[in-house]
């Protein structure tokens, strides 16, 4: 299986970089179709340095494995490399943000504008908004101003 392959070649990715076996725990969330590497060990600060610029470079090298292994697939699972769970907690606020908004879409039954954001947080928020019936969101904008417009649809008719 391709997952397989995945996990042998990111598990060699970071031991290469001096995270062993014991500091690496995997795990697979289905309904994100998403593989979890965690990272827990007393030398993730090097991946946090300078606002985590290295995680998010690792985790674009992992993107790119995956697009490699995967290319004939057309649904690729996100890979996520986190260390000491500072991304989960980036994704949670994520998620806490679009509720917000979406609830504050509904109360106005209007339109609500995002700050603009990279692209794997809009992702992020255009999957965990996409099963909610009375709002919808799509992006707008060009290069750094792309944000994400959550809009309020009524389903009553």
């Amino acid at each position: 299986m391709k997952h397989d392959q995945i996990h042998t070649y990111i598990k060699g990715m970071l031991a290469q970089l001096g995270f062993t076996e014991a500091d690496v725990t995997v795990s697979y969330d289905e309904k994100m179709n998403t593989i979890w590497f965690s990272i827990t060990s007393p030398h993730t600060r090097l991946l946090s340095n300078r606002d985590g610029e290295a995680l998010t470079a690792l985790n674009h090298l992992a993107t790119k494995v995956v697009e490699q292994i995967m290319r004939e697939e057309t649904v690729r699972p996100r890979v996520v490399i986190d260390a000491n769970n500072v991304e989960k907690k980036k994704i949670d606020n994520l998620k806490t943000i679009a509720h917000m908004m979406a609830e504050r879409a509904r109360y106005f039954k209007s339109s609500v504008d995002l700050d603009p954001m990279p692209p794997h947080e809009r992702r992020i928020i255009h999957e965990f908004l996409g099963e909610v019936p009375d709002v919808y969101t799509e992006s707008a904008g060009d290069g750094m101003k792309r944000h994400i417009v959550i809009r309020y649809r009524d389903t009553r008719t």
